[in-house]
């Protein structure tokens, strides 16, 4: 067999590695559309309330200062969430974020899970689901970017750290 007619391997894999790239980009946006298409768009709903600490939260009031905040709805026993929640808790260091944790039991429960994890974001217990019903939240885990009271981007399903930064630089 001639050398000739052989292309290089690297230029195959990475021909198919840019179409992968391509196809799951689409199907995120996809999926992002068909989730968030019940979710509030323009002002985001209020979400006054105590987190499982006592301390009372006000997003869209937080939202008026110079930084975003990242609003991620989450639950313990969601498997995607297991993915997405390390990158919210970095963020904690740098940005405001506001967590609500759907049918997730009880404050004790969630506070031994965040221990369990070394989480250290602030949570709303949304134990009726009273919340989530406000913003058409049916699918965790679902992140919402707030500024000026506005919702700037809102998208469900894994993201990566890269594309949360990458949506707050924008936001």
């Amino acid at each position: 067999m001639s050398t000739q007619n052989k292309k290089p391997r690297w230029r195959y894999w990475l021909r198919e590695l840019f179409f992968a790239v391509i196809i799951i980009a689409v199907a995120s946006y996809a999926m992002d559309f068909y989730h968030s298409n019940a979710a509030p768009k323009g002002k985001a709903p209020e979400i006054q309330a105590f987190d499982i600490d006592g301390q009372l939260i006000d997003v869209n009031a937080m939202s008026q200062n110079d930084q975003p905040v990242i609003v991620y709805f989450w639950a313990t026993w969601c498997g995607a969430c297991k993915w997405v929640s390390p990158t919210v808790d970095w963020f904690t260091e740098d940005y405001s974020v506001v967590t609500v944790a759907l049918s997730s039991g009880k404050d004790e429960r969630i506070h031994s899970y965040l221990d369990a994890k070394l989480y250290h974001f602030s949570v709303i217990n949304d134990q009726q689901g009273t919340i989530s019903r406000e913003w058409g939240i049916h699918v965790t885990p679902t992140i919402a970017i707030i500024k000026n009271g506005e919702i700037k981007y809102l998208t469900a399903g894994i993201t990566t750290p890269w594309g949360l930064w990458l949506r707050m630089l924008f936001a």
